[in-house]
Order: structure tokens, then C-alpha cells, then sequence
């Protein structure tokens, strides 16, 4: 892929004292909680069994490292954990185990050929709890994933329902964190045409997702998981009074004293990009400890993170310094420790 360019943004990383960049709000040592990963060797892999078309495919699947590192470099990203991305609508269990394994093993290799530059969510599939479960054992105990991902729905099923409830035992377990992303949201007549569905319809699939888990009583049934919810959570955040007034007519019902120790439960991150006018509501919401800087690169072009979201964060003046670093940095330090010390690891 020919590189992105990247418009004026934070000094590159390389070099920076770490004490420095958090006098400078770290805004030269983030980390990336929202990086979108399409393996070159996934896609090769792919296209030799028929399974994708390299051209036909969406551009932002066309990653490679240079223009990564030149991203990361351009908006300040010390790490980034990549969510690892297989496209086409694999069903036969043999095969969907091999694309998880070239997939995964692509992403550990970049991992330990660039200590402290990326790190690495395993997939879980909501509708395979055989593949998840290898997924998870493999992934993180082979390859040192830093937790797992899932999409918000997988058609018409959202996070949280029963019958996702051996894949949550063994994350909870675990103490996983899991980071959510909608990807094939229900349509059908509910479309609106000529408007993509990143545009509305994502932030909609992720608000119910986090709905499913509350009503599900999946946050109570298994109360060491977390979760992270992409672009600030959705609706999620603004709606929490709604959810507190209405809660009696959810099934089961949900107490309203109950709903601010549910939103505490997610972490929600800043891809999107979240606009100063949204975050004195998610502040209201969750409070600066919940919040985590994310990109959505490659979706998001290099130009917009550089030129455009990434200094929507730092001059955001809902914020104040220190607020700024937690989001930065520390708040993902604090929720996935190996991105502090620098002991994430490949095979």
C-alpha cells in the first residue's frame, strides 16, 4: 500500500523520554487502544484459497508497516493494540480455525519484531463458542494477546446473550478485557440510503450491545470482565439519565441506583473522533478514568488522526492536563499492565 500522508501533528515518538512525554500530557507516548489490523500474510493466505479478492477488498485493508509506524510516529502513538481483522463470511470450522491462525500469528510476529510499538487483541466469535475458546488459549497463552475482541452483534445477536455465556465464564476467568466494535449492523428496511453505517447506525449497534449486557445480567453474572466500548460509547453515555427515568420498563428491570455502577463498567474510547460539544457528557457520564484514546486508523484516514481527532483531544477544553495524560496514556496503562511495563510479547 503507498504510504498515508500524514498532516502536521504531535512530535514523533521515537526517542522521547517517557518523563517528558508526561509533562506533555502524553501526548508523545499514547497508547491505541483502537487500531484496525489486516494482516498482509491474512490477506494472502486469503486470496490463495479464494476466499477474498485483494482489489475488491476496502482500502482500509491494505495495511502495512511503514505507513502504520508513520501514523503512530505522526499523532504521538507510542503503542498501539491492534484489533485483528479477517473479512469474508467464513463458515466451515476448519477453515475459520486456519484464518484465526494466520491471522493471529501474523500479529504476534509484528508484536516481537517491535517490542513496545504494538500489542494485540485475540478474536472472539460470538457465534462459535469452539473457536473462541481456542482463540482465547491460543492467543493469549501462546501468543501473548493483551486481551480479546468481539463485535457488538453478529447477525442480530448482541454481546451478552446466554448462549455466549461459555466464551464469558472463561474470559471472566481470566479477568479479560474486551474490547467491543459493531461491524455488520442490522439493516434491511431500517437503512437510510446514501448514509453509511459508521456513521449512525455503529454508534446505535454498540449502544445495544451495552444494553445486552445489562439486561442480560451479564455484568453481574461475570463481575471481573470489562469491556470497552468504541467512538465514546456510542450512545450509551447520553442516554444514562434515559436509562435511569425508563429503567422500569427494560426486561428484567433495571434499578436506577444500579445504572451509573453499570456505565463504570466500560471503558469507552475517543475514536470517532469525539467532539469537544460530546465530552462534558461522557465526563459526566463515567468520569476522566474511564476514557481511552483511540484512533480508528486505518478506517480513519492517516490525515484526519493527525490534522484533525488527535488535536480535537488536546485542545479539547473540557480537559485539563491532567485529565489529558489519564486519557492518553495512563488510564490504558492501568487497564492492560503489560502495555506499562513493556512485557507484551510475541511468539
Amino acid at each position: 500500500m503507498t504510504p498515508l500522508h500524514t498532516a502536521t501533528g504531535a512530535a514523533p515518538v521515537a526517542g522521547v523520554d517517557e518523563g517528558a512525554a508526561a509533562d506533555a500530557d502524553a501526548r508523545r507516548a499514547r497508547v491505541d487502544v483502537h487500531h484496525h489490523y489486516t494482516a498482509p500474510q491474512w490477506i494472502d493466505w486469503a486470496e490463495k484459497n479464494d476466499i477474498v479478492r485483494r482489489e475488491s477488498l476496502p482500502s482500509w485493508t491494505r495495511w502495512d508497516l511503514g505507513s502504520a509506524l508513520a501514523l503512530m510516529d505522526g499523532a504521538g502513538i507510542r503503542t498501539s493494540v491492534l484489533t485483528v481483522a479477517m473479512l469474508g463470511r467464513l463458515q466451515e470450522p476448519r477453515t475459520r480455525k486456519e484464518s484465526a491462525h494466520v491471522a493471529l500469528q501474523a500479529a504476534s510476529d509484528l508484536v516481537r519484531e517491535h517490542p513496545g510499538r504494538f500489542a494485540f487483541y485475540t478474536p472472539v466469535f460470538l457465534d462459535s463458542p469452539e473457536l473462541s475458546l481456542w482463540s482465547v488459549h491460543h492467543g493469549m497463552d501462546d501468543l501473548g494477546a493483551v486481551g480479546v475482541s468481539a463485535r457488538t452483534s453478529v447477525r442480530g445477536v448482541y454481546l451478552g446473550h446466554p448462549s455466549q455465556d461459555a466464551i464469558l465464564a472463561e474470559l471472566d476467568e481470566r479477568s479479560a478485557v474486551i474490547s467491543t466494535h459493531p461491524m455488520e449492523v442490522p439493516g434491511g428496511n431500517a437503512e437510510l440510503e446514501g448514509v453509511p453505517p459508521f456513521l449512525c447506525d455503529f454508534l446505535m449497534d454498540t449502544t445495544r450491545a451495552a444494553l445486552s449486557l445489562i439486561v442480560n445480567g451479564t455484568l453481574d453474572r461475570y463481575p471481573n470482565l470489562t469491556f470497552i466500548l468504541p467512538h465514546g460509547g456510542g450512545f450509551l453515555p447520553y442516554i444514562a439519565n434515559r436509562v435511569e427515568v425508563f429503567g422500569q420498563h427494560l426486561s428484567p428491570k433495571v434499578e436506577p441506583a444500579r445504572v451509573r455502577d453499570y456505565l463504570h463498567r466500560f471503558y469507552y474510547d475517543t475514536a470517532g473522533p469525539m467532539s469537544p460539544s460530546a465530552t462534558p457528557s461522557l465526563l459526566s457520564a463515567v468520569g476522566p478514568s474511564r476514557i481511552l484514546y483511540g484512533s480508528d486508523w486505518p478506517p480513519t484516514p492517516s490525515h484526519l488522526v493527525t490534522g484533525v481527532t488527535a488535536p480535537a483531544l488536546d485542545n479539547d477544553p473540557a480537559l485539563d492536563d491532567h485529565q489529558r495524560r489519564h486519557i492518553n496514556r495512563d488510564n490504558a496503562h492501568r487497564l492492560l499492565p503489560a502495555l506499562a511495563t513493556g512485557h507484551t510479547r510475541g511468539a
